[in-house]
């Protein structure tokens, strides 16, 4: 049996509706990631200028560590190059994201391989659609259509339709996505009931 990562806490991770007067303000896309290629961020950047194209005040925004010990890092100076190009908003680290995602209109990780993120839990408990990438792990956080979309790894083109399917969507329709994503997020990732799965499978270990 393969366990669905290590869960979300859903008391912590609570639905949250945007402010009135932010809702008819220009949507917010939100990548929450070590800055890594393989993440996607750079699908996420190429995605990002083309539906900028037709859409030039939506935003982009990036949070998470730069500069991290890993082959696949992305510099600090790469970061700073997109930011001063203006096609998108870098935000640092942080140890609390909830208030990012509850701004957030889309939560986005374009990731080439993953467990089950718990970025994306985290969204979802907070009925943020998500578009994510069609790789193990991303797959298992979204109903392709209903919570979210689907998009294939390494493929900005695609990425870019499913960011333009959330836009083309009303405010009132990507909060209706939300909730199903909080619906699916309960139903299958709450912090209790993956604890209770591990427990039982230890118990079946320790009884053979």
């Amino acid at each position: 049996e393969r366990l669905p990562g290590s869960g979300v806490d859903l008391s912590r991770f609570v639905p949250s509706e945007k402010p009135t007067h932010e809702v008819d303000l220009p949507p917010v896309f939100l990548l929450v990631a070590r800055m890594l290629w393989d993440k996607g961020v750079g699908e996420y950047i190429e995605a990002a200028r083309e539906v900028r194209k037709r859409f030039p005040d939506v935003r982009f925004q990036l949070l998470g560590s730069v500069d991290v010990a890993n082959p696949s890092a992305i510099s600090r100076d790469q970061v700073n190059a997109w930011v001063d190009e203006g096609v998108v908003e870098y935000s640092g680290h942080t140890d609390d994201v909830r208030p990012w995602l509850a701004q957030a209109d889309c939560v986005v990780l374009p990731s080439y391989r993953e467990g089950v993120p718990r970025t994306l839990l985290e969204a979802g408990a907070m009925a943020r659609p998500i578009v994510t990438t069609d790789a193990p792990g991303c797959r298992d956080t979204v109903i392709d259509g209903e919570t979210g979309w689907l998009c294939e790894p390494a493929n900005a083109r695609d990425l870019t339709e499913k960011l333009f399917k959330i836009l083309a969507l009303s405010p009132s329709e990507r909060m209706d996505m939300g909730q199903r994503g909080r619906v699916f997020i309960e139903t299958n990732f709450d912090e209790k009931l993956v604890l209770q799965r591990y427990l039982d499978l230890v118990s079946e270990l320790v009884a053979v």
